[in-house]
């Protein structure tokens, strides 16, 4: 018998142990590992967070809304030199390997071993993939197991295209860009299908570390790193010389262009609200949606230019008077009469300096502005044009504050009695008074709401001076109702959005309601053309155009505006202090914000012939005398021509 059997089946044993438990420790760790991987097939449906795109009506971007700046695009839209350069440099097996570059590991490990520290990574680009969409960054063995075992997965269930066309879109290039979409947006201005080799590059040697070699950050060090790719590809004599010596001899140039330039911040900010309360601020921020607004960007400049002159105008008047503690600021908001479309905004001088939006969020007294709106319930109620007010002095007895109210012109003189048209036109404040006191206050405000307003106004005897305060948004969409017929449309900025497939998911559903009948609103609309035709606002007779409106002015000249229309814009111009302060002697809005409404007006006509305001049937103009009301004959110099339901005018 062999004395060493024994011995023999024993080791046997003993190994078959080993084994035993070493295999199970292998399944152990290998399942401990992948029992928390996330599924591969969810990506199936995966969408990377892409930027949400904000046009204006004529298609001009207005801004980018995005938690991660990433434009998605198809691998057939990348140049095939990115394609070549990303691959040499980052992964030169990438077409070759099942997820993992073993010979790069091996590579990687001598150099680490030698350098004594990490000095060269070995991830491929599908654990970079693998990485990015499942992973976290830490540094540990645990975490490179399962990107390898990831990498595997990735590569058993995907094409090579498909895992590049992930890696190209979703990686980041720092500065903010993920993608090479986006990348190539903010370094060049330009879509990454019109890179040269250079700027291909460029961007390939990014993602070893974006920050470093971002070209706005370092473009020395971004030049060094896009040198050493083109070095690497003419090694491998995938670029010839010449082109390697045209590439490096390039500058490192970055783009001034903003793609986004703040072409209309305080309108993109007014309808960010909005737009997160349809589809929520996860979709708005990641879904890729794109939004088309009513904006007019031709229209937008012209505000901003306008406004801005105007501003620096006022503030070389007060130079003048010695007042240099502050500048004066101002707001313009534009509204297309039929549909209720904002067609600009600008809510201050600087959005840089300061974002608070003084078209929509700043609650002032319109002063003599909001005088139209009780001569509109007066016409609403009976009255005619030709209708008389007695412009007299007048005390009101005390009331709860326990003071008697005499209110006065703004030219301290009086004339009598005078026709609606005659007391709106040179801004008459004793007759919008007692109109008030006979139409009642609270039918005032009433009204007010009906038009538009949704600022709490106070129902008193000074509400017709513009005492409660409105915003210059309200305003402006009152008075656009009467050059449309009457009827009230809430103003909107949004007209529609699209998904990322650019599917329709909402459009805008104006809600319209009518104010005043027609003929009421055109009448309306003859009165304010008096006050440029004869009073406050005969400035704007210089365009020659069909245009209405009406100055406004607080005590102590806190505020001034000039809100107006023509047959299809109304447009409101407020210019003041933030701290209320005045602006300065005798700034009017005749003075102050008529001009800056004058200069946006005549740019919003330039499209084409302007359209007269229309007139209903069963209307008539007739001439008038506008203090006594009566028909005028042909040698009344002061006559003036008005308009009247048939058979409401004046016959004698």
């Amino acid at each position: 018998m062999d004395s060493h059997r024994p011995n023999r089946i024993r080791f046997i044993v003993i190994i078959t142990i080993c084994l035993g438990l070493f295999s199970g420790a292998t399944v152990g760790a290998f399942l401990a590992l992948t029992r928390d991987l996330p599924q591969i097939r969810e990506l199936e449906n995966f969408e990377p967070s892409a930027i949400t795109h904000i046009y204006s009506a004529d298609q001009v971007l207005l801004g980018e809304l995005f938690m991660e700046k990433r434009s998605i695009v198809p691998i057939g839209q990348f140049p095939a030199d990115l394609i070549t350069a990303l691959v040499t440099i980052e992964d030169r097996n990438f077409y070759s390997h099942s997820g993992i570059d073993l010979k790069g590991i091996l590579r990687a490990i001598v150099k680490d071993i030698l350098a004594g520290h990490f000095a060269e990574g070995a991830s491929t680009i599908t654990q970079q993939l693998a990485k990015t969409l499942f992973l976290t960054k830490e540094k540990t063995l645990t975490r490179k197991a399962k990107e390898a075992i990831l990498a595997f997965q990735l590569e058993r269930r995907y094409t090579k295209d498909e895992i590049l066309a992930l890696y190209l879109n979703q990686i980041y290039f720092g500065s903010g860009a993920y993608g090479v979409e986006s990348a190539a947006q903010r370094y060049f201005g330009k879509p990454a299908s019109q890179m040269d080799l250079s700027q291909c590059a460029l961007i390939a040697g990014l993602p070893q570390a974006p920050s470093t070699y971002s070209p706005l950050n370092h473009p020395d060090l971004a030049a060094k790193r896009r040198n050493l790719v083109l070095r690497v590809m003419r090694r491998q004599g995938l670029i010839d010389d010449n082109q390697y010596q045209a590439a490096i001899t390039q500058p490192v140039r970055v783009s001034a262009q903003e793609k986004a330039a703040g072409a209309a911040p305080y309108f993109v900010q007014y309808i960010k609200p909005g737009l997160e309360a349809v589809v929520g601020p996860d979709l708005l921020y990641k879904g890729g949606l794109t939004v088309h607004t009513s904006l007019s960007y031709r229209l937008q400049q012209q505000a901003c230019q306008a406004l801005g002159k105007g501003l620096q105008q006022i503030q070389e008047r007060r130079k003048q008077q010695g007042q240099t503690s502050s500048a004066p600021q101002g707001a313009l908001v534009a509204i297309d009469v039929k549909t209720g479309g904002i067609l600009a905004m600008v809510g201050g001088r600087d959005f840089s300096e300061s974002a608070f939006n003084r078209a929509v969020s700043a609650h002032r007294q319109p002063g003599s502005a909001f005088k139209p709106i009780v001569y509109a319930l007066a016409i609403a109620h009976g009255f005619s044009q030709a209708s008389l007010v007695l412009d007299a002095p007048v005390v009101f007895k005390a009331g709860s504050d326990n003071k008697d109210w005499q209110p006065e012109n703004f030219s301290k003189s009086y004339q009598g009695e005078m026709t609606l048209r005659y007391a709106l036109a040179h801004s008459k404040n004793i007759p919008v008074v007692r109109l008030v006191e006979r139409l009642g206050p609270s039918a005032v405000v009433q009204f007010a709401h009906q038009l538009g307003i949704g600022s709490s106004l106070s129902p008193n005897l000074s509400i017709g001076l513009g005492t409660s305060s409105t915003t210059l948004l309200e305003i402006t969409a009152a008075y656009a109702v009467f050059p449309n017929g009457g009827i009230s449309i809430p103003p909107f900025g949004v007209s529609e959005m699209l998904d990322r497939n650019n599917a329709l998911i909402w459009r805008v559903k104006p809600s319209i309601r009518p104010a005043l009948t027609e003929p009421q609103a055109a009448i309306m609309v003859d009165m304010l053309q008096g006050v440029i035709k004869e009073g406050t606002g005969q400035a704007a007779q210089q365009l020659n155009l069909p245009l209405a409106g009406k100055t406004g002015t607080t005590n102590k000249y806190r505020d001034a505006l000039f809100v107006g229309f023509s047959p299809s814009v109304a447009t409101g111009v407020w210019v003041g202090m933030d701290d209320f302060s005045p602006l300065g002697d005798l700034e009017t809005g005749a003075r102050a914000a008529l001009p800056i409404w004058i200069e946006f007006m005549d740019a919003a006509s330039a499209d084409g012939a302007a359209l007269d305001f229309t007139i209903p049937d069963n209307m008539k103009k007739t001439r008038i005398n506008p203090l006594t009301g009566r028909k005028a004959d042909e040698n009344d110099q002061h006559a003036v021509t008005a308009l009247f339901v048939k058979g409401t005018e004046p016959f004698d």
